[in-house]
């Protein structure tokens, strides 16, 4: 079976041997390569790195070009991953260890971003670590959403509190919330129903669920994690600030990053937002959900080897 870090290189790894052609085109002179230089920002253009982190990357390059030897000898590829990991220095989320019991995180999104599957995921990551964790199937909207966690709630034997196809969600979230409550639970975590960002009485029913919840925990939902799909790259900002708008975030998970093409756009959603990465998705399998590790998302992307 392969490891996370494995299955993140090969998930990454569409864009990997551009990269590294274009790399390795950089110090193979006395002096740094325009050409290959200029070859380089349009590979990380196409991967949706985005101006700001494009620009920082290829300064770094050049100031370790001119300044520092040692880092030189790296090669231009550990220089990237090293700036890149600088960029993503306070990406990464911390759950906390303590707190108001149950912490609840909402998780929200659009369409096809594969939330409901995320949450499912999430619980059994927690339920993992010790944790007493209860599921809240607020997607009452989609026919098919109840079908699909209550499948995954079994098969990774989570509990789960559900309703009907086309239950008020907002009813949904304050009986998950309740039952959370009364059997001592560490976490719950809510799955809403996936809404275009721009149809505004579904974005209105976000404000509905936080304000049932606030009636028996005024700090609920503790966490509000928008769930991205990263194939689709930087056009995920827009979205993602509509609803920052709506139901504030305070973090984000990206998903589908096995096979894409666009994996730089992780970056520029942060940079954008300024909210923490704290999960990251590359497959189906329900390990397929891990913590956000800077380091081993800049390796991955450049090509090189995890440490040790």
């Amino acid at each position: 079976m392969l490891s996370f870090f494995k299955k993140l290189q090969k998930g990454l790894g569409k864009q990997t041997p551009t990269f590294q052609k274009a790399f390795n085109k950089l110090f193979g002179g006395a002096k740094l390569d325009p050409v290959a230089l200029d070859e380089l920002e349009s590979v990380l253009y196409e991967a949706d790195f985005g101006v700001e982190t494009v620009e920082d990357l290829l300064t770094a390059i050049q100031d370790a070009y001119k300044k520092d030897k040692a880092l030189r000898a790296e090669g231009a590829a550990a220089i990237g991953c090293r700036v890149l990991q600088e960029i993503l220095a306070d990406a990464e989320g911390r759950l906390p260890e303590d707190g108001a019991k149950p912490q609840v995180i909402a998780l929200l999104g659009v369409n096809g971003s594969g939330k409901t599957t995320t949450a499912a995921k999430l619980a059994y990551h927690l339920q993992k670590q010790g944790n007493k964790v209860l599921l809240g199937a607020c997607d009452t909207f989609r026919a098919a959403a109840n079908e699909q966690i209550k499948t995954w709630s079994q098969r990774l034997d989570v509990p789960l509190v559900a309703s009907q196809h086309g239950a008020d969600a907002a009813a949904v979230a304050f009986d998950a919330h309740a039952a959370a409550i009364h059997r001592s639970s560490d976490w719950l975590v809510i799955d809403t129903a996936g809404r275009l960002h721009t149809k505004h009485n579904l974005m209105e029913e976000l404000g509905k669920l936080r304000r049932v919840l606030q009636k028996q925990d005024a700090n609920a939902p503790h966490h509000a994690w928008l769930v991205v799909d990263g194939s689709l790259g930087s056009n995920s900002i827009e979205q993602a600030r509509v609803f920052n708008e709506k139901f504030p975030l305070t973090g984000l998970i990206v998903t589908k990053l096995d096979g894409t093409s666009r994996g730089g756009a992780l970056v520029g959603i942060h940079r954008a937002l300024k909210l923490p990465i704290y999960f990251i998705g590359l497959g189906e399998q329900a390990d397929d959900l891990q913590p956000f590790s800077a380091e081993a998302y800049s390796r991955a992307l450049f090509g090189l080897e995890t440490r040790d």
